[in-house]
């Protein structure tokens, strides 16, 4: 047996076992990728779902805003359809309309306090 001969016998273990661990590092390096890939996706969704819930709750916020201003309307409506009423001078209003009028009074200062109140701790929190 010369020289090449166990030149070649040695490195043909070596090539082989060097292809094996290529082929071992592109599979790990395939695998990293695709899980690289989900976790991009996942976090992609992530951020379509936040981005989704914010403009939900930015409705929901301008939805509430909308009941406080029915409901400021409804109160002044009232209001003034009972102060019409009781200028009338042929009607006899009962102490039925001074309840009801002192009772929107109270309810919207109750409301307006309430939301005074909220707006002041949201510029604290």
């Amino acid at each position: 047996m010369d020289i090449t001969e166990i030149i070649i016998t040695a490195s043909i273990p070596s090539a082989l076992t060097g292809f094996f661990f290529w082929c071992i590092e592109r599979r790990i390096q395939k695998r990293e990728k695709k899980r690289e890939d989900e976790e991009r996706r996942i976090k992609d969704e992530e951020k379509e779902r936040q981005k989704e819930q914010e403009k939900r709750e930015k409705l929901r916020e301008r939805q509430e805003l909308f009941l406080v201003q029915g409901v400021g309307a409804a109160i002044a409506l009232g209001e003034a359809t009972a102060k019409a009423v009781q200028r009338i001078p042929d009607t006899h209003c009962n102490g039925d309309m001074h309840a009801a009028l002192d009772y929107a009074a109270k309810v919207k200062h109750a409301q307006k306090d309430f939301l005074t109140q909220q707006g002041i701790e949201a510029l604290y929190d």
